[in-house]
C-alpha cells in the first residue's frame, strides 16, 4: 500500500513530481541570474553555456512535466464535486498554455545567445523572462499548496477502498465466450 499512495494508485509518482518542481524553481533561478549576467557582461562563454542548459531544460524536461500532469493529477480533479478545485485546475490548465506560448518567444532567444550570437533585445527579453518567471512560480505554488495535496488525499482514499475489496476469484470452470 505504501506503494500505492507513493504513486497515487494511478501511476502518478509524486515524489518524481516534486522533484521536477524543485528542479524547475532552480532553472528559473537561472534565468533570472542569466538575464543579470546578460546585462553586465553581455554573451560571453558562462552565457552561453547557461542558455543552453536552461533553454534545454524548459525545452524538455519542464515541458515532459507538464505532459504528465495533464494525463495523470489532472482528470482525478476535474471529476470533483468541488467546483473551486475543478476552477483551480481549468486554471493550472490554461497556465500550462500560457507557460508554453512564453516559453516559445524566449527559447529561440537563449539558443541564439548559446550558439555566441547577441542580436537579441536585452529590454524585450528581460520582460519575457519577468513574466515567464512569475508565471512559472504562481504556477508550481498553487499546484504545491492545493493540487497535489488534493490528488494524494484522493489516490489515498482510492487505495483504502482498494484494499477493502475482497480479492477477485476466477472460477476454473467458468464458460467461455468464444
Amino acid at each position: 500500500m505504501a506503494s500505492a499512495l507513493r504513486t497515487g494508485g494511478s501511476g502518478t509518482d509524486f515524489k518524481a513530481l516534486d522533484a521536477c518542481h524543485q528542479q524547475i524553481a532552480a532553472h528559473l533561478e537561472q534565468l533570472d541570474a542569466l538575464c543579470a549576467h546578460l546585462a553586465d557582461k553581455g554573451v560571453d562563454a558562462h552565457a552561453q553555456a547557461e542558455a543552453g542548459a536552461i533553454e534545454a531544460f524548459f525545452s524538455s524536461t519542464s515541458q515532459a512535466h507538464h505532459q504528465e500532469e495533464e494525463r495523470k493529477v489532472f482528470p482525478a480533479l476535474l471529476s470533483s464535486a468541488d467546483e473551486a478545485l475543478v476552477a483551480t485546475v481549468r486554471m493550472l490548465q490554461q497556465d500550462h498554455g500560457w507557460i508554453e506560448e512564453d516559453w516559445l518567444a524566449i527559447a529561440p532567444q537563449l539558443r541564439a545567445i548559446a550558439a555566441g550570437y547577441s542580436w537579441f533585445d536585452p529590454d524585450e527579453l528581460r520582460h519575457a523572462i519577468t513574466v515567464f518567471l512569475e508565471l512559472c512560480r504562481e504556477h508550481i505554488q498553487l499546484e504545491e499548496t492545493i493540487i497535489y495535496p488534493e490528488a494524494k488525499a484522493l489516490a489515498a482514499k482510492f487505495a483504502r477502498r482498494r484494499a477493502s475489496l475482497p480479492p477477485l476469484v476466477f472460477k476454473a470452470a467458468a464458460p467461455s465466450s468464444s
